[in-house]
């Protein structure tokens, strides 16, 4: 019996050994990741300081889902908002410019989501980044000093042309001084070894970005599939490529499967006009009044779009080849 015990004492201390050395393992590589520095091209792009200008960049902030993160809070009587008959936004909501960041997620099987504070105040990020590299942070992922950034979305905001990046940086940087001091967003060594097990899985956007390709090509603001598809780079986070949604791969299982936006099977838009969609986008209703909730699709943001980027959208999805729920 005292042998068998020993050698199951010695098989558990060499499990437990392969097992530090493997995860010793996934944790350098990792950090290898995590602290690679990026050489990005030359970019030039003109920061405007008229405000026009700026009242477009916050424009861009708010629908895009910038404001969701990292701040900028509305303050409106909810009443008002839905005395509108035709679904529009109301024209006296006041906003509060607070860009003080968010713990907008902490999951152990993924880690800290942390919406750095954007402006000059205590903790926040403003003061260590010039024009050039709020671009790269940006349109790249990489933070002021070449290293990637962490859980920003720059794969869809890559996607966004030298005029309306150059009108969200303007934005930011006239937003006066919050001090909030936050954490710096982390990977969980859960969330590591998923990035080590699964190539096509990564917490860095800079990893997915080809940073020397041709600048994507900008369509004309109008009601067409276009610039809908250039509108909605965001929403294929959650609905995929092929906005058919599905399970949202290394999101936490608690959230629910992304509706299908195509007219394939699966889809409620079919069954909606287009004025339903845009009042549904804008109140944050379906057509027969249930509620959307606003922690998984966030109508919060794109409540903020104006009536030709919101019909462009909606064109856009109704011109999607038909695709099955879930066929990412």
């Amino acid at each position: 019996m005292k042998k068998v015990l020993k050698w199951v004492g010695i098989g558990l201390t060499g499990l437990i050994g392969l097992l530090a050395v493997g995860l010793g393992v996934v944790y350098f590589k990792t950090e290898a990741r995590l602290n690679k520095i990026y050489e990005l091209p030359k970019e030039t792009i003109v920061i405007p300081t008229d405000a026009d200008s700026i009242a477009r960049g916050k424009h861009i902030y708010q629908f895009r889902g910038c404001q969701a993160c990292h701040g900028g809070t509305d303050e409106y009587n909810p009443i008002l908002l839905q005395s509108q008959a035709d679904g529009s936004l109301p024209h006296d909501i006041q906003s509060i410019d607070r860009l003080q960041g968010n713990v907008y997620m902490d999951d152990p099987a993924v880690g800290k989501v942390i919406a750095s504070n954007l402006t000059s105040g205590q903790g926040g990020v403003a003061d260590q980044y010039t024009d050039e590299t709020w671009v790269h942070a940006i349109r790249h992922g990489v933070r002021y000093n070449g290293k990637p950034l962490l859980f920003m979305p720059s794969t869809e905001f890559y996607y966004l042309n030298d005029g309306d990046l150059g009108a969200v940086i303007a934005y930011v940087k006239s937003v006066p001084p919050v001090d909030n001091i936050l954490p710096a967003s982390q990977v969980s060594m859960t969330g590591r070894i998923l990035m080590t097990l699964v190539p096509t899985l990564t917490f860095m956007p800079a990893e997915m970005i080809s940073n020397n390709a041709p600048r994507p090509v900008t369509p004309e603001a109008a009601a067409t599939p276009e610039y809908g598809e250039y509108l909605t780079q965001s929403c294929k986070v959650c609905h995929g490529l092929t906005m058919s949604g599905g399970r949202i791969p290394a999101f936490p299982s608690s959230w629910p499967a992304a509706p299908n936006l195509t007219w394939g099977s699966g889809s409620a838009l079919p069954r909606w006009s287009e004025a339903e969609f845009i009042t549904a986008m804008r109140t944050g209703k379906r057509p027969q009044g249930q509620p959307i909730n606003s922690t998984y699709m966030p109508w919060t943001s794109f409540r903020y779009m104006d009536d030709l980027e919101l019909k462009a959208v909606w064109v856009y999805l109704k011109n999607l080849p038909k695709k099955d729920l879930g066929n990412r």
